[in-house]
């Protein structure tokens, strides 16, 4: 395990230093085993901060070709949170996938694999970005329109 190893992965995964040595460590080296720790990390972590207040947040809209149009409002615990990159591309990634899967509730919203990546869930794409932000993220609301 070298420096350029750790560098390869934290930028990969958004995990801290500290997270990629100790997860390349726990692989014994093997690098994508790491990455999958730090996945399962990453959402355990999410999991303790699901009952955390979200205060803050920012409203995203999309419209698709001028016939599909969402308003989503996504919430976090705090405006720095909201300006991060990572929350602001899960904004627009979330817009997109409710204009092409027409989910009726929040449930049904979090339980739906992810449009560009089937093996992962609406829920499990929310949890990586909570896993990288530190902060609890939910999807307040949403209103999607057709015409």
């Amino acid at each position: 395990m070298n420096a350029e190893t750790v560098k390869r992965l934290r930028e990969e995964t958004g995990a801290g230093v500290m997270d990629a040595k100790r997860a390349l460590e726990d692989a014994a080296g093997d690098f994508e085993k790491a990455k999958a720790l730090i996945a399962e990390r990453g959402l355990a972590k999410a999991e303790k901060k699901a009952e955390r207040t979200t205060g803050s947040g920012r409203i995203f809209s999309y419209i698709h070709n001028e016939r599909i149009g969402v308003l989503l409002l996504l919430r976090c615990e705090t405006d720095f949170v909201a300006r991060l990159e990572d929350f602001q591309e899960l904004g627009r990634n979330l817009t997109m996938q409710i204009a092409a899967m027409e989910p009726e509730t929040t449930g049904d919203l979090l339980a739906a694999p992810y449009i560009r990546d089937e093996n992962t869930t609406i829920d499990n794409l929310i949890k990586g970005v909570i896993a990288k932000t530190g902060e609890n993220i939910q999807v307040e609301k949403f209103c999607r329109y057709v015409l």
